[in-house]
């Protein structure tokens, strides 16, 4: 089982596979929480060369995923956030969009999972903030964020891929593959459930 879910997650660790995996993570239908962090921290200690390219590809992604994300907000509209997310964290989600708009991304950005980030992109999408400064904002926090970690990780590149062979990081895999799992699937069952038809029909085009 443990070499299963290890070889499954290899299968992301390839330039495709990074830009793919980032652009899932942000998307509302799946949970991935630390995948593409670890995916960046992976690749980044076997090549540190590409260290730059891998933080660019892993931007590239979440903004793609997080661009489905916002349209859905911008789509559902104020009121039909509560179709996607609780009343008790869309209640602090919108006053913190409202009184600092896609500044509130910034911190959100660089706090790896597994904080909500998702409930922002919605909210800032539904509140109609500025795509643009939407966008500009979350691509620099992400770049920042993965660059510092592919930097960490060409420095202690030896010893990140001496622990991958061990036991404890296999375990790990799996534990997250488990997670990612049932995380995505209820993701699914809710969009689908409460809101997918809903979204689309909210607010006109």
């Amino acid at each position: 089982m443990r070499a299963f879910f290890a070889s499954v997650f290899g299968y992301f660790l390839s330039p495709f596979g990074l830009l793919l995996l980032a652009a899932l993570d942000t998307s509302m239908l799946f949970f991935l929480p630390f995948a593409v962090d670890a995916a960046v921290i992976l690749l980044s200690a076997h090549r540190p060369e590409w260290v730059l390219l891998y933080a660019g590809l892993a931007t590239a992604g979440s903004v793609i995923g997080a661009a489905g994300t916002f349209w859905i907000g911008r789509r559902a509209g104020e009121h039909g956030l509560e179709r996607f997310v609780s009343r008790r964290r869309l209640a602090s989600v919108k006053h913190q969009v409202r009184d600092r708009g896609a500044v509130a991304l910034a911190v959100p950005s660089l706090v790896p999972p597994p904080f909500p980030f998702t409930p922002f992109i919605l909210a800032c999408g539904a509140l109609d903030v500025s795509r643009t400064r939407f966008f500009v904002t979350f691509a620099a926090m992400r770049m920042l964020r993965f660059t510092a970690e592919g930097w960490l990780a060409s420095v202690y590149g030896r010893q990140i891929l001496t622990w991958m062979k061990s036991t404890t990081f296999q375990a790990i895999v799996v534990a997250l593959a488990v997670v990612a799992v049932a995380g995505t699937v209820a993701g699914i069952w809710m969009y689908f459930r409460h809101g997918g038809g809903a979204a689309a029909t909210a607010r006109p085009a």
